[in-house]
Order: structure tokens, then sequence, then C-alpha cells
């Protein structure tokens, strides 16, 4: 039953980046409402979805990728290379933004879709514009589905502190981030929205304790060691309360029991604040899934191939992801769409993604070659060097 979840001590778990591709096209899935298809992802057999698994996967990938900097004591360049990448993520969230605003426009102009006008948190745009206008860049206006890319930078900049104090001690990260968490719930901490009120829809003062169990696990992999060890009675319990909450999910039962006398983040499902059963259940499928040999075993077949190619190139698939479901929620509400015209447009959707990514893989393993290329073609061999002695 147990199987070690442990990378090598070089290069990428391919296990990871399968997991993270099957999460990103679940979002993708889940982002073009009304599908027939949404009904089989995830979030409809649990407490939680694809976003707190792709928000964990993150976290034990930043672990794992920056780590090593810090513990060399490389801090500031370290801090940078993180930072970087959260700005990098902010620029793409801008960019795939205004892409969306302009598909929704141009679906409305030419199109007469109309509906998604007042989808998406879009309406801002026309009433707000001047003061969406100022929201968009500084993260306080989100559209709808466009609210991961934001929490997951801010995030970023935070984790220079939380690798810092993972290295000291994993418990004593995790054990300062359900304080933060307590606290966020305790007192409904929240980033601003702006000219909105209220915050973010991904709160990541309280999505911070998920984000930074998947820090601490990473550390303990880079070790050679499991955050949390196997140990029967853990799976099974586990194992139960995923049943449990199957159950729960598919009867529709709606509030768990004491709902009224504990707070809303405590036995609530509560998304914003990351409420205990939400964060409780994608732990649990966490442990369970790296648990079970065949599953672990089954993730290394060819046949997952492009799925983990997906998910080692997260960052493009899931910008290119998000605006093409926008660009699909248009086309659906232009023409009536069935069980199999929407299998079509999602799999076309999933292809391209796809292309995305082998795209990138290619040209990442062409520049990686160049200088072996070049080193091979300046290289004399025997006969160039017998002609080159003769010359000298």
């Amino acid at each position: 039953m147990n199987a070690p979840f442990i990378p090598s001590s070089v290069g990428r778990d391919q296990r990871l980046d399968v997991f993270r591709g099957l999460a990103l096209i679940t979002i993708f899935i889940n982002h073009v409402p009304g599908n027939l298809y949404e009904n089989l992802t995830s979030r409809n057999f649990g407490f939680s979805d694809a976003a707190e698994a792709f928000v964990l996967m993150s976290g034990i990938a930043v672990g794992l990728a920056y780590s090593r900097g810090f513990r060399g004591g490389a801090f500031f360049a370290s801090c940078m290379k993180v930072w970087r990448r959260a700005g990098l993520l902010y620029v793409t969230h801008i960019v795939t933004s205004f892409m969306a605003i302009a598909l929704v426009a141009g679906g409305a102009l030419y199109l007469g879709v109309f509906e998604m006008l007042s989808r998406i948190n879009f309406g801002p745009l026309l009433t707000k514009p001047l003061q969406t206008m100022i929201g968009v860049p500084l993260l306080g206006h989100q559209l709808g589905y466009f609210n991961i890319l934001p929490l997951y930078a801010m995030l970023l900049l935070i984790s220079p502190l939380y690798i810092m104090i993972g290295l000291r001690s994993p418990r004593a990260l995790i054990g300062v981030a359900v304080g933060v968490w307590l606290l966020a719930g305790a007192f409904r901490l929240n980033l601003p929205n702006y000219p909105n009120p209220g915050g973010w829809f991904f709160n990541p003062i309280a999505w911070q304790l998920i984000f930074a169990v998947g820090i601490a696990g990473g550390l303990c992999m880079l070790e050679g060691r499991k955050l949390v060890p196997y140990r029967a009675w853990l799976f099974w319990l586990c194992t139960a309360f995923l049943a449990f909450s199957c159950v729960w999910v598919s009867i529709r039962a709606g509030a768990l029991p004491g709902r009224r006398m504990l707070p809303f983040f405590i036995a609530g499902f509560d998304k914003t604040f990351l409420s205990l059963p939400r964060l409780l259940h994608a732990l649990a499928l966490a442990y369970v899934l790296t648990n079970v040999a065949w599953v672990v075993r089954a993730f290394q077949w060819p046949v997952f191939r492009p799925v983990e190619l997906m998910g080692r190139n997260g960052l493009a698939v899931f910008a290119t992801g998000s605006v093409l479901a926008i660009a699909l929620q248009i086309l659906r509400l232009r023409h009536e769409t069935s069980f199999a015209s929407d299998a079509v447009l999602l799999s076309a959707g999933i292809a391209i993604q796809y292309a995305v990514a082998h795209f990138l893989s290619w040209q990442k393993s062409g520049k990686k070659d160049a200088p072996r290329a070049a080193e091979r073609r300046f290289m004399p061999g025997p006969a160039e060097k017998e002609r080159l002695s003769e010359t000298v």
C-alpha cells in the first residue's frame, strides 16, 4: 500500500507534474460553466476542488525549486528569483485579464452575446470604468475565473519568509500558517476589492495555509522523507473522510452538523477563507493518492506524458486555458451545445493547451541542446585535428 512520493535529488518529479496537469484540465472544464462534463470533475465528489490541489502542488513546487538557494545562504539572490516569478505571474494575469475583456466586448459587439456583460464580474467596467481601470492593475478588481494568479503571486511574495521558517522546522512553518489562518477567519481579514466592496475571492491570508503545507512537504521531499509518513490508521481515516465527503456532497446534505455553533470557517464550506472541511479534504486526498502504489506507478505510464507536459508548463497552460474558457463561454451562449459538441469544444481547448505546452518544452530543449551542439561543432574530430596540426 505504501508508495513513497520522493523525488530524485535532481530534476523534477514527473508525478507532481501529472497531478498538476490533471488539476489544470479540471480547472479548465470547470471554467466553462454549464457543460455536462463539469459534473464529472472532482468538486462533485468532495468538499474541495481543483483550486486547493493546485495551490498545494504550487507550494510543493516552490519548496522544491527555490529552497536550495536559501539553504546555501544566498538569501537576496534567492528572494529575487522568487519575486521575479511573482512578477511574471502578475504580468500574465494582467495580459490575460485584458484579453478576456476584449473577448467579452467583441462578443457583445459582433456576436450579440450581451449576457457576458453581466457575468464574470464584468459589470463594474461599464458602471465604474475609471475606478475599475485603477482596480484591475492594483488587483482590487478581478474578473471571475481570473482569481488564482493574483493569489499565487501574493503567496510567492511571502515564500522567502516561509521557506526560511520551514528550513528550520517544517512543523513551525505549519504552526505559523495555522495561526495566520485562524486570525483570518476569526477577524475576517482579507485584501480589499476596489471599486467594489468586499475582499478577494481567494483570500491569500487564509489560503497561505495550504500553500505553507505544500512548501513544508517540498522541503521534506528534498531531504528524502515525507512530511507525514505512511500510517495505516491515518490512511484509512483519510479514506473514510473522503468517502463521507463524497456521500455528503452527492446527496446535497447541506451544512455540516454543528454549523450554527461553530465559526463559519470551521464547519462551513466557505471557499474564500479556505474552510476547514475543504482544507482537510484536500490534504486527505493528497495523502491517500500519494500512498496508493498503483496510482503513483500509473502516473509514470506513457499515456500520462501529455498531462505531465501540461503540468510542467503550468503557467502558460493555465493562461491559455483561462482565455479559451472565456471564448467557449461566449460561443456556448451564441450557439446551443450538446453533450457531443461540448466534448468537441473542451477536447479542442485541452488540445490547444497541450500544443502550447509541447511547443514550450520543444523550445526549452532546443535552448539546452544549442550549447552542446555548438561545442560539438567547434570540437575538431581526428581528421580535423590532423589537418590543423599540418597547418601549424
